[in-house]
């Protein structure tokens, strides 16, 4: 399949799919006529990779999952790097959560001293 196709069974669009390539994370042929043709491996490929981003990974992260991303991604289980760096991200996700609660506690608490006036 081409670019195109590609970009459209995936939701990527053709400049994710030419930067994940560059980042080696899929590859490509060059067909006869010199267009670049992508296998069913880099549609599975690109649909784990927008997973783990949706997920809140960055690319640099994904590199580390390299090895899960021809399989499916709920059952494969990633590389001890992987899982380090997952852990790592989900810690600050949590810190993020715990601050932004805390503020709207805050503000909240300022709220409720505030006499209702008209709006």
């Amino acid at each position: 399949m081409r670019i195109g196709e590609l970009a459209q069974r995936t939701g990527a669009s053709p400049r994710a799919l030419r930067n994940y390539e560059r980042e080696g994370l899929i590859t490509s042929e060059r067909a006869a006529n010199g267009y670049r043709v992508y296998d069913e491996r880099a549609a599975i490929r690109v649909r784990n990779i927008r997973h783990l981003l949706a997920a809140g990974l960055t690319l640099a992260d994904v590199h580390c999952f390299a090895p899960c991303l021809d399989g499916d991604m709920t059952t494969a289980t990633p590389s001890p790097e992987g899982l380090r760096i997952a852990r790592e991200r989900l810690a600050v996700i949590d810190e993020r959560i715990a601050a932004q609660t805390a503020a709207r506690n805050r503000l909240a608490r300022a709220l409720e001293s505030v006499p209702a006036g008209p709006a």
